[in-house]
């Protein structure tokens, strides 16, 4: 596995070397070559037998997105278009999806009939192929894109395998854009000091982020409190759910870190995926700053398709429930993430509506919004994130009614709470509200910083991470999507 943080320095190290040797060497070819190559090695570390998934996946998107260009007639188009759709689809339903299909018909055939009836093993699949939601996502969205005539179909057949398999996006994320990453394979690369300062800057922030925050909340605080919550007070299970809140952006974000700063040191930027979602005003906001590449996506490819606000308000308010709730089972095949979905897109509903009938208000009185209101709706939309996200974590139904149930009584003691853990939750979430400019300044310093003071401060996270590192070793979040 090459997910393990040591075992993925020591392939980050020889896919860094080998890369820039054969860059300077032999030229950019070579190198691209070279990516590839690791790529498919990094994945088929996890599991070879899907190494011909996401050969076949790209190549039939390639083909496809050539042909649709090509040709002229509407129908056609439309067909082919129809027709990778399809096919990606259909992986990913396939694959992600028939296990809770058939566990669901299954269940209402007992319903009906009245008697039990179990799933045989053998009509089940294996599990997932990691990183197929992100895939597929990104592979799709180029053929759309040609055939929207946004985007020429590329010459390169290697540059666009690689565009999908490159390993630092590759298992979760970010989403990127055909148009942002395929134009960086054709020119050279280049590696300033600057860039290399920035780049382990993120990844360093990236491992904090990981292993002192969100596996010391996850180990000590969440996992606890979600698989027995009757065992805790009231206080103790919000401080469960504030913590998974906080666990989840430290997790999902320090990989996104990691993940920049990675295709960075590569000669490769990626896009920002995160903008501190919990200091956000309203759901709309919320979405604006949360895992950023899908909810652009989910935008151009789903929301804008399906009419958007072009249409009636009750058109408009249809538009974002599908959008949020197709967007709630791209993240698992569970009723929890449609229902999680399901909050997400009401919520939009309900803060389209409001900020509709208030803006005329404010237009009119020609107002800002004061200070304490802006404070309220953050407070607001923060513990209604939290508590969507208790649907996102547990895995029923049952076991969310019984968390909420706990957090009505009201009982305050909390043992479970020693200090350490209180200012580790109150480090993660209060990090949100650090002025950007701190963090800019922070990040320029240890830029213009010189090397082997750089490394010397390397050296120091390095042993804090590893004194700070569980003996279970935590997987991220999102690499069960």
């Amino acid at each position: 596995m090459l997910f393990n943080t040591l075992h993925y320095a020591a392939f980050f190290a020889a896919a860094f070397l080998g890369s820039w040797a054969l860059a300077r060497w032999f030229g950019v070819f070579p190198r691209l070559v070279f990516l590839l190559v690791m790529s498919y090695a990094f994945y088929a570390a996890w599991d070879w037998r899907y190494l011909p998934l996401i050969f076949a996946s790209s190549t039939v998107d390639f083909l496809l997105a050539r042909a649709i260009a090509r040709e002229e007639r509407p129908r056609a188009r439309r067909a082919m278009l129809i027709a990778t759709v399809a096919l990606n689809l259909g992986f990913l339903g396939f694959f992600k999806y028939w296990n809770f299909a058939i566990e669901n018909v299954a269940a209402l055939r007992g319903l009906l009939t009245g008697e039990p009836v179990s799933v045989d093993h053998a009509f089940r699949v294996l599990l997932p192929p990691v990183g197929i939601s992100f895939f597929t996502f990104e592979s799709m969205s180029y053929v759309i894109d040609v055939y929207r005539r946004e985007l020429p179909p590329h010459r390169s057949y290697l540059r666009y395998l690689l565009f999908v398999a490159f390993f630092p996006h590759l298992v979760a994320g970010p989403i990127v854009r055909p148009r942002d990453l395929l134009p960086q394979f054709e020119r050279a690369p280049s590696l300033t000091r600057e860039q290399g300062g920035e780049a382990l800057f993120l990844i360093a922030v990236g491992l904090v982020k990981k292993v002192v925050l969100s596996d010391q909340l996850a180990l000590n605080l969440v996992d606890r409190v979600f698989e027995r919550p009757e065992n805790y007070s009231a206080l103790e299970v919000l401080c469960g759910v504030y913590g998974y809140a906080a666990q989840i952006y430290c997790d999902f974000s320090g990989y996104t870190d990691i993940a920049i700063g990675s295709a960075l040191l590569l000669g490769v930027r990626f896009p920002k995926n995160f903008d501190a979602p919990y200091k956000a005003q309203n759901l709309a906001d919320f979405w604006r700053r949360w895992h950023i590449s899908l909810s652009t996506w989910l935008r151009d490819y789903l929301y804008i398709p399906l009419g958007g606000n072009r249409g009636s308000e009750l058109a408009t308010y249809r538009n974002l429930m599908i959008t949020m709730v197709l967007g709630g089972l791209w993240h698992g095949a569970s009723w929890n993430f449609v229902f999680w979905g399901f909050l997400h897109g009401l919520g939009l509903a309900v803060t389209r509506a409001f900020q509709r009938r208030g803006g005329r208000g404010r237009a009119a009185a020609g107002a800002a919004t004061p200070l304490p209101l802006r404070a309220l709706c953050v407070l607001l939309t923060f513990h209604y994130v939290c508590f969507a996200w208790i649907f996102f974590r547990v895995p029923t139904f049952s076991q969310a009614v019984l968390i909420l149930r706990q957090i009505g009584t009201l009982t305050t003691f909390h043992p479970n709470l020693p200090p350490v853990l209180v200012a580790l939750l109150a480090a993660a979430l209060l990090s949100h509200y650090v002025p950007e400019r701190l963090y800019e300044r922070a990040k320029s310093a240890f830029i213009a910083t010189p090397a082997p003071l750089q490394g010397a401060l390397l050296f120091l996270v390095a042993i804090g991470l590893h004194e700070a590192a569980s003996a279970a070793a935590v997987p991220f979040v999102y690499f069960q999507f």
